[in-house]
C-alpha cells in the first residue's frame, strides 16, 4: 500500500526519522522502493543530474511530468512528491494548472514548491483543491540568481526570524512538510521543534525530522562534484567506468559475444536463403 501524507506526518508524531531521496526514472525508483524509502522526490534537480543543465532553471513542467510517470511506475509503496519547476506557480491559476498535470498526468501524490509566506495563498488554494503541498525554505535553487550561489541561509538574526515566520506561515497555509536546505543546524532544530509538521533537512543538521539527498550523490554518479551537504554511500561511478572498459576490451578482442550470447539456425535453411544471391 502506498504511503500517504498522513503516514509521513505520523512518523514525526511517533518520533520516527523520515528518509527521503530523489528519483528520476523507473529502475532507480523501483530499487529505492524495494529498499523501503517512504518518500521519493521527483525534483527539478533532474536538470543538473540527468539532463545536463547547469541549474534547475531550464527544467520544464513537461520534464517533471515525464520523469514523474516513470518514478510512479517504478515505486509502488513510496509517497511520490513532484517539484513545480521555475515560474510554473507564479500565479494561482498557473499553480493549479501545474499541480493538476503533475497529479493527473504524472501520477504524483503531492507537489513541492519553493518560498515562504508569500507562497501561503498559493499553498492554501492548492490544498483547498485537494493537492498535498510540501514547502521548501532556506536556500531555494530556483532563486539561485538572487542568491548568487548556493550558500547557507539564516545565520543573521533577522533572516533567521524571517525563516521561522515563513515556516509557520506555510504550516498555517496547509503544507504537510517543509524542506530546509542549507540552514544552520541550530536554526533548523528550532524550526523543527516549533512545527507540528515534519521538516526534511538537506545540509541542515541532525535535528530535522527527516533527511533528503540527491540519489546521484548517494550513489557516486556525480564524479566531478560532491557538495558538502551530501555523502557518497557507494562509488557506482567507478564501477560503471570499469564495466564499460571491460566491455570495450571484450568487444575489440572478440571475446564478446560468446557462443552462449548468440543463437543459431539450420544450415540448410541458411543455404536456401542464400541460393541465387550474389
Amino acid at each position: 500500500m502506498r504511503k500517504t501524507v498522513l503516514d509521513i506526518q505520523q512518523m514525526k508524531a511517533h518520533g520516527e526519522r523520515i528518509p527521503m531521496l530523489t528519483a528520476y526514472d523507473y529502475p532507480i525508483a523501483k530499487l529505492l522502493d524495494q529498499a523501503g524509502i517512504p518518500m521519493l522526490l521527483v525534483g527539478d534537480s533532474v536538470g543538473n543530474n540527468v539532463l545536463g543543465y547547469s541549474s534547475t532553471i531550464p527544467v520544464t513542467l513537461d520534464d517533471i511530468v515525464r520523469h514523474t510517470t516513470a518514478v510512479v511506475r517504478g515505486a509502488q509503496s513510496a509517497l511520490i512528491v513532484a517539484d513545480l519547476p521555475f515560474l510554473s506557480y507564479a500565479t494561482l491559476e498557473m499553480a493549479v494548472a501545474g499541480a493538476r498535470r503533475l497529479m493527473q498526468e504524472g501520477g504524483a501524490q503531492a507537489v513541492k514548491l519553493e518560498g515562504g509566506a508569500s507562497m501561503a495563498p498559493i499553498v492554501q488554494r492548492l490544498v483547498e483543491c485537494g493537492v498535498p503541498v510540501m514547502g521548501h525554505l532556506g536556500y531555494t535553487p530556483q532563486s539561485e540568481h538572487v542568491f548568487g550561489k548556493a550558500r547557507v541561509q539564516g545565520r543573521k538574526a533577522a533572516v533567521a526570524r524571517k525563516m521561522i515566520e515563513d515556516a509557520l506561515a506555510l504550516e498555517a497555509a496547509g503544507v504537510f512538510a517543509v524542506v530546509l536546505e542549507l540552514v544552520p543546524a541550530p536554526l533548523a532544530g528550532a524550526i523543527s521543534r516549533r512545527l507540528r509538521i515534519p521538516t526534511i533537512g538537506i545540509g541542515a543538521g541532525t535535528d530535522c525530522d527527516g533527511q533528503v539527498l540527491i540519489i546521484h550523490d548517494v550513489l557516486g554518479l556525480n564524479p566531478d562534484f560532491m557538495p558538502r551537504l551530501a555523502k557518497r554511500f557507494v562509488d557506482l561511478g567507478s564501477i560503471i567506468r570499469e564495466a564499460a572498459t571491460s566491455y570495450i576490451n571484450e568487444v575489440t578482442s572478440r571475446a564478446f559475444p560468446a557462443e552462449q550470447h548468440s543463437s543459431t539456425m539450420d544450415e540448410a535453411m541458411l543455404r536456401e536463403a542464400l541460393e541465387g544471391l550474389e
